[in-house]
């Protein structure tokens, strides 16, 4: 019989004591140590990817006032807001483990093995690339991954409930662009457990019991729990005080940029198209689009995963990415076209230009 992998659920923590905790157990899956399928929740924080900036990417005022930790993630990706609603799950295993190296190719296994989790629990989840897990278009957890020598470390989370007003404030967006419309457009694009269930809502440890048989399943593994060995613990109370100070949060800090925001409206043959697009005009890249108005698309989940394949996006390579995504996919737009909704899109980034465009220190 193969080696059980281990389970661990390291519970309610701090945010600085769950980074570190995710260097200890990936350098051990380095060293040798057992495939480990780990879980674990957050005390309200603000995570940034390893190389982002907290004072581009984060209100540290605001995070401050709200008592809500920061803290610099080893791996990479965007700034995250994370708290008890949450649970998180992490699997720290050796490279060879899904014979390959495509980080696509083992975001749809393992997001395939999450959906089944989520599938038991009465939710009609399902995968949307690259690597979200969605249900019936509206996100309910991200995941992500990353290769550090022989080890694999891919994580991902399951939203029981989520306050969006809290993560808008806590990251850097225009004040302005708080406002209750903002707020409700984000709530559509985000659900939860607790939405989706109501008074069936489950526990904590319902979820992650069936995470847990699914991920049993598509591997082919069984788990066993364990808990950190002697090695691990003595690592982790020296990574706990290192990460949980101003020099590690801090390291990769630069000046605030300048991101632009600007809007374009445009009456098509197919309907009335809007456009918000925010610009980091210091490294050319499209940080984040919304589109709305009141045209007709289907399947209607198409321009949230638009907007999904647009984020953090070189400016340069809008016009390739629209039409190689519409070229794609079957999409039933009646009178709208996909150069419908770049005009649009290049209108507002045009406006970038103009005076009359609002720009914030990020």
């Amino acid at each position: 019989m193969s080696r059980p992998w281990r389970l661990l659920d390291t519970g309610l923590r701090p945010a600085s004591e769950n980074m570190a905790l995710d260097r200890v157990l990936l350098e051990s899956c380095q060293a040798g140590a057992p495939n480990t399928l780990r879980f674990l929740r957050f005390e309200p924080s603000a995570l940034i990817g390893f190389h982002q900036s907290a004072s581009q990417e984060l209100d540290l005022d605001y995070c401050r006032d709200a008592g809500i930790a920061v803290s610099r993630r080893i791996t990479g990706g965007g700034a995250l807001y994370c708290d008890q609603g949450q649970i998180g799950w992490e699997l720290f295993v050796d490279r060879r483990t899904f014979a390959t190296a495509d980080m696509m190719e083992i975001a749809r296994q393992t997001c395939g093995m999450a959906v089944r989790g989520l599938q038991s629990l009465g939710v009609q989840a399902a995968f949307r690339p690259r690597n979200d897990i969605e249900v019936q278009g509206r996100k309910i957890g991200g995941t992500g991954g990353a290769f550090d020598g022989e080890a694999l470390l891919y994580q991902g989370t399951v939203l029981i409930d989520f306050d969006v007003e809290r993560m808008l404030r806590v990251l850097r967006i225009p004040r302005e662009k708080i406002s209750d419309k903002a707020i409700a457009s984000a709530r559509e694009r985000i659900t939860t457990l607790r939405a989706l269930l109501a008074d069936a809502t489950p526990s904590v440890a319902t979820v992650q019991a069936s995470l847990v048989q699914a991920f049993s399943e598509g591997l082919g593994v069984r788990f066993e729990a364990g808990d950190l060995s002697a090695a691990e613990c003595e690592l982790y109370e020296t990574y706990k005080a290192e990460m949980g100070g101003d020099d590690w949060v801090f390291e990769t800090d630069r000046p605030r940029l300048e991101v632009a925001t600007a809007s374009a409206l445009r009456k098509t043959p197919g309907g009335l198209v809007r456009v918000m697009a925010m610009v980091d005009t210091a490294r050319g890249r499209l940080k984040q689009v919304f589109i709305t108005g009141d045209f007709f698309i289907d399947p209607r989940r198409t321009i949230v995963d638009l907007e999904a394949a647009l984020r953090d996006l070189a400016l340069e390579r809008i016009d390739e990415t629209v039409e190689g995504f519409f070229a794609s996919r079957e999409v039933d737009m009646l009178l709208l076209t996909p150069d419908d909704v770049l005009g649009v899109l290049h209108e507002a980034i045009r406006a970038l230009e103009r005076e009359d465009h609002e720009r914030v220190g990020v």
